[in-house]
């Protein structure tokens, strides 16, 4: 009977594994087996990850758009959207927040806009 030797593939399958588990503390990044239950772990929580990145972003910028349109305007965050859909405004919420932190005064020339369409 022929002998199969497989020890190749099987240490190219622990140094992948080692490899992402590089930065772990203790025997989570040097003991095969604890590395690859913490790998694993950490995949699903970065899959996890990737799709909460986009609530919590959104959510940011909702707050920063609120606190900025009932400071300056006495305006709450529905009407300033609400005005923004009915004069087809196409910037989104990530744009209306980074101009109203970073370019005050162009945010200022959309809420003027959105109110003198709204007095006409």
């Amino acid at each position: 009977m022929v002998r199969i030797k497989r020890g190749n593939i099987s240490r190219k399958r622990r140094k992948k594994v080692l490899k992402l588990a590089k930065g772990f503390k203790g025997a989570h990044s040097k003991l095969f087996r604890v590395a690859n239950q913490q790998v694993m772990k950490a995949l699903k929580y970065s899959y996890v990850g990737r799709k909460q990145k986009k609530r919590v972003f959104r959510r940011l910028w909702i707050t920063r758009i609120n606190a900025i349109t009932r400071n300056r305007y006495n305006k709450p965050y529905n009407k300033f959207m609400h005005e923004i859909k009915k004069e087809n405004i196409g910037l989104n919420r990530k744009i209306l927040s980074g101009l109203a932190i970073l370019d005050p005064v162009t945010f200022d020339k959309i809420n003027c806009h959105l109110d003198s369409s709204f007095l006409e």
